[in-house]
């Protein structure tokens, strides 16, 4: 499977195609930290190496912060209701319960 993606950080007005093929899906790390982990030295590395104000260090330290996102958005997940949603749902009628449109 040929996993080709567009560069638009390769600059000028053409367009550069990045082969993904040699990645392989089994060397990567299976649990989020482990990805946020691995996301946080490859854009240390490449802001060592290219300078912090480079185009591949702002999508590296991008990449990072969409990680952790998607880290507190599974954490969340997993937390379910809370006991205030659970009384709210239970007793509607209650003061607390009281949803106002301001």
């Amino acid at each position: 499977m040929n996993l080709n993606t567009i560069n638009p950080m390769a600059g000028g007005s053409s367009m550069q195609a990045i082969d993904t093929t040699s990645v392989e899906l089994s060397s990567l790390p299976q649990s989020i930290d482990q990805r946020i982990a691995a996301a946080i030295a490859e854009a240390r590395a490449i802001s060592s190496e290219q300078g912090a104000d480079s185009p591949k260090a702002a999508v590296a330290w991008d990449i990072v912060e969409e990680l952790e996102a998607e880290a507190a958005h599974q954490k969340v997940k997993l937390q379910g209701k809370t006991a205030f949603t659970e009384y709210c749902e239970e007793f509607p009628d209650a003061l607390e319960a009281r949803i106002y449109d301001v």
